[in-house]
């Protein structure tokens, strides 16, 4: 990954959440027209943006908050270095201001703690946020890349072939 220039990806964070049973949260994004990763009804885990100045680790609990209102989590480790991924041709140019050309992106693994009670899509009130998902459930691991609209799946498996071993029933 030496001959990238990562200053044209934008920074991310991923998260994944995994249950009692070995299972891995996925939501399905909404369908939005102006979305800016391009329309359609596709899965994947939380993920998002870095702000100016945050720790990565910070900024995954965030997005993790803002987007399933998971807070009941325990961090079990994260990918080494940046995972990136290119936007296909068609929205380079249009999604984030034309800024960046993809996502450069550290996952997280987590394990989930509280009740699925918890868990909410409906974004915070009064943060201007949009709905992410709008429907989710647990996953096999086996299951996950598959689901992910196709220009993520090569992130979503460096991502599988680094924290998979975090992916087993709680004992």
């Amino acid at each position: 990954m030496s001959d990238i220039n990562l200053d044209h990806y934008r920074p991310c964070v991923g998260v994944m959440v995994i249950n009692p049973q070995g299972l891995v949260w996925m939501g399905r994004r909404s369908d939005a027209p102006a979305d800016p990763e391009g329309p359609g009804a596709w899965w994947q885990m939380p993920q998002g943006g870095i702000d100016a100045g945050e720790d990565p680790e910070a900024a995954a609990i965030r997005e993790l908050r803002e987007e399933t209102a998971i807070r009941s989590i325990t961090i079990l480790g994260r990918t080494d270095g940046w995972l990136t991924y290119e936007l296909p041709g068609a929205l380079q140019g249009h999604a984030w201001k034309g800024r960046y050309r993809g996502q450069k992106q550290i996952w997280f693994a987590t394990r989930f703690t509280g009740s699925e009670s918890e868990i909410n899509l409906d974004p915070p009130p009064g943060q201007g946020l949009e709905k992410e998902f709008d429907t989710w459930e647990w996953v096999a691991l086996t299951d996950v890349v598959e689901r992910v609209v196709s220009f993520k799946r090569g992130v979503y498996r460096a991502m599988i072939d680094q924290l998979n071993h975090y992916v087993v029933p709680r004992q």
